[in-house]
């Protein structure tokens, strides 16, 4: 069984609403061999600004990632830390915060049950936020991720902007799991999102129909 690597202090409550991000691909460039260093982070096109619209809008944000260079020496949490640090500040320029990241330091063939597609890491993550997965947005970039998050039972969302974008989405293709929303980035995602939330509200606003 893999073991769970988290970063950051979550507040962890009972009733909240919360978004689980993949890291690479959706939040950040992804690179080749993984992030190794502060300069290798490099924000994908209005993502920041997008976690701070769903902070705005009473969204918590956990971003969850694959990281096996650390278990393998390639680097160690100093680095992490560091990388972590360049994140939030550039998060906290445009207004918003990551509350936790949630990481899976194995490499392919340890065999864990935290490195996607298997849903470990987010099941780990709705343990430690006490709260109900299907409730629970979860952005990904690749076909593993959205695996993943509908093998965990969240509902899976997929952005356009990582490696793992398929060519054609209508229809996505079999390795897909059922259900998917599609968007073309995390921008997208939060715009939709919020506006759901909104139309929501205004129906619940509505007086109820005399008898």
């Amino acid at each position: 069984m893999g073991a769970l690597g988290a970063l950051g202090a979550a507040r962890i409550i009972a009733a909240m609403r919360l978004v689980i991000i993949e890291r690479d691909g959706v939040l950040c460039v992804e690179r080749e061999g993984y992030l190794r260093s502060p300069d290798d982070w490099q924000a994908q096109p209005g993502a920041l600004e997008a976690i701070a619209q769903l902070n705005h809008a009473g969204y918590q944000v956990a971003v969850s990632a694959i990281w096996p260079g650390l278990g393998q020496g390639q680097f160690d949490m100093a680095t992490v830390n560091a990388i972590q640090a360049r994140m939030s500040k550039q998060l906290a320029a445009v207004g918003g915060r990551v509350d936790a990241v949630f990481f899976c330091p194995h490499a392919p063939d340890e065999a864990c049950d935290c490195r996607k597609p298997q849903p470990g890491l987010l099941r780990q993550i709705g343990e430690r936020y006490k709260t109900n997965l299907a409730q629970v947005h979860a952005v990904g970039a690749s076909a593993r991720d959205v695996q993943a998050a509908h093998a965990a039972g969240c509902i899976a969302h997929l952005v356009l902007t990582g490696k793992g974008a398929p060519a054609h989405t209508e229809p996505l293709p079999p390795e897909f799991p059922p259900g998917v929303q599609v968007h073309a980035d995390l921008a997208a995602f939060a715009a939709a999102r919020i506006a759901a939330d909104e139309a929501a509200a205004a129906l619940a606003a509505l007086p109820t129909p005399a008898p």
